[in-house]
């Protein structure tokens, strides 16, 4: 059985950094205290795994253990915080020995990194109190840059002092910035009248609102308009009160609950990842929670999250949960603090992942804020209204729309599932099957298949997909690490669709959806509409118990290792490795010139390519080369395409810059420039196409007694409503349209409205 790992979506190594201040994504359990012995079992173990069944396993030399030293240290300090570099000066000694010793199974490297550590962090303590014991002046001029990886670690004791009073500088002033807003429009709201302000409160909600914050919203009247506005000492005050509890709650997690053991998987898994990115290693507990996650149980705001050096970033919003429909927070955001309701915000940088997780998450209608930092470098406080995000928004969906009287459908697959241990339970490939012949029945004449976002799943249903648009033939090549080259066939002649057919694809689009767009491109089946590329993962992973390795093991649980087996190469004899699919017809995004693809992982796999797989073109699409041609012209001369790429551009821009003012008037003038300016591009998001897209008709016979369902599709109803990509989408479906076919449904459309005349 091979699947596709569910990656994720950024280019760090996530692996190691998720890894680095947390281990695991849910509960903590703390663990027994480590046995060398087993440490140098799981060094023995993985090495031999990987070296029997990787697919490229790089040799364990010099240049090796260069990287496992950076990757390492990295992570174990990625805010240059807390190692002086007299630290580093000894450390460095290893650099070129770690391959010595994990072949000889020695331990005194990460022994001494490990002791090292919990003294610095220990030490640390006193630094950021010392920061915080007196008010801060915030009417000094100095900045802070936060490119930590560029950044020199400290000399002694003295800078690293400073550095800790300018990082927990720029925290505090972050928090009495928003303090200082939000009394501001406390002020603001006392000379309106409740009505005004209920009213106000209602348009800013939307969807988000329910009974209980309402009349919260409502008891919240008299106690503002009776308080009087607190000083600007009283607001600093507050401010290094709060994050000095933070601070002191998150050291003493690490310090009293984080083992040896924990920090020994961040070790280990510096070391896999240096295969591959997509190798790593899963501590017991671990293993259990990736199990759980795979399986598509989602909760809390339904947004997926990772370690980026010391902060939790934003990765992936699950379709149809509160995260999602809120449409305020984005991949890529990186948050900051996290409040509840309108409880003191706490701060969350440098928090274990697991415990960010545990602060977000909540009971159902309870509403949690959360300051982000934009990927444009602006501030901004994020309300989210806590719901059950149901695994039925995972599944396939497909909605009808109309133009100029034709109708076309489209197809949503967020992920490609399967259960291989339930026959019974759904499957990607059967689920589009079914949608497909429910449109034919709408008399749909293109088909549009959004992946975009997909980051992957069975290859199995990739193959069943496939073969649902082709009448049989080759759809992925995989070669092993044995050299061995399989070929995966759709084997039934029956063609489901044989019509126009474009997939839709973004920067997110990994694994499966890859295979799928290289195959419908590689057949000239598809036109294939998005982001300049794809991701780039052309790899398989397989999880190993390695448990099952050692006899009489009297160490304990061992945990797993999952490691790249195969890869993946198009009918064509290319990969999609690095390279991913090229669009044929090219639309920009936000994204388009950040760095998130597997081609910006150093230690990514390289692209190669095989043997191309026969197969015959598909030539019942006649224009094919006029319906790219068309949309190219469409696009050069659109106005909203020129400012989403002039929007993607100053991202990119804005993402590089990393110095802060910590004087108060002028870091206030930096976040209301980034406002204003974020005010050109709000046309983007404000953006309506002139389609109307409606359920068919089985659903709308359901949602006549499911509100939920009714509620659920409406809003997605809304977003492709203001999807310009996917408005172009179906302008390509128009144009693949034969003009035999257009004159056809012209005159049965005429006809049509002389019977109701």
């Amino acid at each position: 059985m091979n699947t596709i790992i569910q990656f994720m979506k950024r280019h760090y190594k996530i692996v190691l950094l998720v890894l680095a201040l947390s281990i695991g994504l849910w509960s903590f359990i703390p663990k027994a205290k480590s046995d060398p012995e087993k440490d140098k079992l799981l060094l023995e173990l993985l090495t031999y795994v990987i070296e029997k069944w990787h697919y490229n396993p790089a040799a364990i030399d010099d240049n090796f253990s260069k990287g496992v030293y950076k990757d390492y240290i990295t992570a174990l300090d990625p805010s240059k915080r807390f190692f002086l570099q007299s630290d580093i000066d000894e450390f460095s000694k290893y650099e070129l020995k770690i391959d010595d010793q994990i072949n000889n199974k020695e331990l005194t490297f990460f022994d001494l990194t490990y002791n090292r550590l919990v003294q610095r962090m220990e030490e640390s303590k006193e630094y950021y109190k010392l920061a915080l014991e007196k008010p801060i002046d915030y009417s000094v001029n100095e900045d802070i840059n936060t490119d930590y990886e560029k950044a020199p670690y400290s000399k002694n004791i003295a800078e690293l002092k400073e550095r800790w009073r300018k990082q927990v500088k720029l925290s505090t002033l972050a928090s009495l910035v928003e303090k200082q807003k939000i009394q501001d429009d406390i002020q603001k709201n006392k000379n309106k009248s409740p009505e005004e302000r209920l009213k106000e409160y209602k348009v800013k909600m939307g969807d988000k609102l329910t009974p209980e914050l309402e009349a919260k919203f409502k008891a919240s009247f008299s106690k503002n308009d009776t308080d009087a506005p607190k000083t600007y000492e009283q607001l600093e005050k507050e401010t290094r009160e709060n994050t000095l509890k933070s601070l002191n709650d998150n050291f003493s997690f690490i310090l009293k609950e984080l083992g040896r053991e924990d920090w020994f998987s961040v070790y280990i898994n510096a070391i896999v990842t240096r295969f591959d990115p997509h190798t790593s290693y899963f501590a017991p507990d671990e293993k259990e929670r990736f199990d759980v996650s795979m399986s598509g149980k989602l909760e809390g705001i339904g947004a997926r999250l990772q370690k980026k050096n010391d902060f939790t970033e934003i990765t992936e919003l699950i379709s149809g949960g509160p995260a999602w429909r809120g449409k305020e927070l984005e991949a890529g955001d990186v948050v900051l603090k996290v409040a509840q309701g309108d409880a003191e915000p706490v701060d969350v940088v440098a928090m274990r992942l697991d415990d960010v997780v545990k602060k977000i998450k909540g009971p159902k209608g309870t509403e949690v804020r959360l300051t982000v930092k934009k990927t444009d470098g602006s501030l901004k406080v994020i309300s989210i209204i806590r719901d059950e995000v149901e695994i039925e928004e995972t599944y396939a969906k497909s909605s009808v729309v109309e133009k100029n009287g034709v109708k076309y459908g489209i197809i949503y697959l967020p992920k490609f599932y399967i259960d291989f241990e339930n026959k019974d339970s759904r499957d990607a490939g059967k689920d589009v099957a079914i949608e497909v012949e429910r449109l034919k029945k709408e008399g749909v004449q293109g088909i549009i298949v959004d992946v975009r976002d997909n980051g992957g799943g069975s290859l199995k249903t990739v193959v069943d997909i496939g073969g649902l648009f082709i009448e049989q033939g080759p759809i992925v090549q995989i070669k092993s690490a044995a050299g061995k080259k399989e070929v995966l066939y759709d084997k039934d002649p029956k063609v489901e669709w044989d019509g126009p057919l474009v997939i839709m694809t973004n920067e997110f689009s990994a694994s499966a959806s890859e295979i799928l767009a290289a195959a419908m491109q590689d057949y000239k089946r598809a036109v294939i509409l998005g982001s300049k590329q794809t991701y780039g993962k052309g790899t398989v992973q397989n999880v190993m118990d390695l448990n099952q390795l050692v006899r009489a093991n009297t160490l304990g649980d061992l945990g797993a290792l999952k490691t790249t087996t195969q890869k993946f190469y198009r009918i064509n004899g290319g990969s999609t490795q690095l390279e991913g699919v090229s669009s044929d017809i090219v639309m920009p995004d936000s994204y388009a010139y950040l760095k998130m693809g597997e081609r910006d992982v150093d230690n990514a796999m390289k692209w190669d390519k095989i043997d191309a797989a026969e197969y015959k073109m598909w030539s019942k699409q006649s224009n094919f080369d006029l319906a790219i041609a068309n949309s190219k012209k469409r696009l050069e001369n659109n106005p909203q395409m020129k400012l989403i790429d002039e929007n993607a551009k100053w991202r990119q821009e804005r993402n590089e810059e990393n110095v802060y003012s910590l004087q108060i008037d002028k870091f206030k003038q930096e976040q209301k420039q980034l406002e204003e300016t974020n005010k050109k591009y709000k046309s983007i998001a404000d953006y309506e196409n002139t389609f109307k897209f409606k359920s068919l008709p089985y659903e709308e016979a359901q949602m006549k007694t499911d509100v939920t369902l009714k509620e659920k599709r409406d809003r997605w109803h809304e977003s492709l409503a203001k999807d310009i990509y996917v408005e172009e989408a179906i302008h390509v479906l128009d144009d693949l349209q034969s003009g035999s076919v257009k004159k056809e449904l012209t005159t049965k459309l005429k006809k049509e409205k002389l019977v109701k005349s």
